[in-house]
């Protein structure tokens, strides 16, 4: 049975040992056995018009805990992280930003946490793009399930005509995915091209929120001069790896260029 589906019986059942134990009435049915802790979360979902995708019924990655568990523990620290960005007026109207998603190195978490930032905004109503410019090592793509088609950043940023780069996430209604596309030999030189310029211009008007997850630091400068263009940017450091001392000498240099430098953030949910 699902919570939808209870008969009468079942749900005098339920209240009596929600009554008797002080629970709620999902937590009563699961333990009852009338229930599974996934028929709570869709019911919960619908009630509050919640977005959310259960695991393993698409083709999104896992670690998206926001969308496979959005009232788990990990999602909340998600939400949390929202609030304070949000209060920083970055995504203000009069004056919205791109939030670039930075780290030292590869599997800091920075993927990680642009994703699951873009589904919590989304998750909002607002309509929300999340960005792949880390064409040295994409993999939002694969978090997404999404094919790497011939279409996408690069293609834009080196001038050809792209349709329909910019894809929806299915699952998530105001979430839309721009991977990379075809990786490029020469990624520092189309984002310090004009076309990155025109192209962050144009989608901070046509979206409420804008996300970007760049390359690790560790391979060059591309993710500054992405920080500096957006306008906008967070630090992630990993728990157990990053060196305190490069972490600082990075912030530094973040909070000189970047006129919304939102501070560092430590992962230590897992790498990506």
């Amino acid at each position: 049975a699902n919570l939808k589906n209870l008969s009468d019986e079942q749900i005098e059942q339920v209240v009596l040992h929600q009554k008797a134990n002080g629970t709620k009435f999902g937590e009563s049915a699961v333990a009852l056995g009338l229930a599974t802790q996934e028929d709570v979360l869709w019911a919960l979902a619908q009630q509050f018009r919640y977005p959310y995708t259960p695991v393993g019924l698409d083709n999104i990655n896992p670690e998206l805990v926001t969308a496979h568990q959005p009232f788990e523990a990990p999602a909340e620290y998600f939400r949390d992280l929202r609030s304070q960005i949000l209060a920083s007026g970055v995504f203000a109207a009069h004056h919205r930003k791109a939030l670039a998603v930075c780290s030292l190195d590869r599997g800091d978490g920075k993927t990680f946490i642009a994703a699951n930032l873009a589904v919590v905004l989304s998750q909002l109503g607002g309509r929300t793009l999340l960005v792949d410019a880390d064409m040295r090592a994409p993999r939002l793509h694969e978090v997404f399930g999404a094919a790497q088609k011939s279409g996408g950043l690069s293609g834009v940023l080196s001038g050809r005509d792209q349709a329909n780069v910019i894809r929806p996430v299915e699952s998530l209604p105001s979430l839309f995915l721009l991977p990379v596309g075809v990786v490029p030999p020469n990624p520092l030189e189309l984002i310090q091209g004009r076309n990155f310029d025109l192209l962050l211009a144009e989608v901070v008007t046509k979206f409420d929120y804008v996300v970007i997850d760049t390359p690790a630091a560790a391979y060059g400068s591309d993710s500054r001069v992405i920080a500096t263009k957006c306008g906008a940017s967070l630090l992630v450091a990993s728990k157990g790896r990053t060196m305190t001392a490069e972490l600082t000498k990075y912030a530094r240099q973040m909070a000189k260029n970047c006129p919304a430098f939102q501070g560092t953030i430590l992962n230590d949910f897992q790498a990506g």
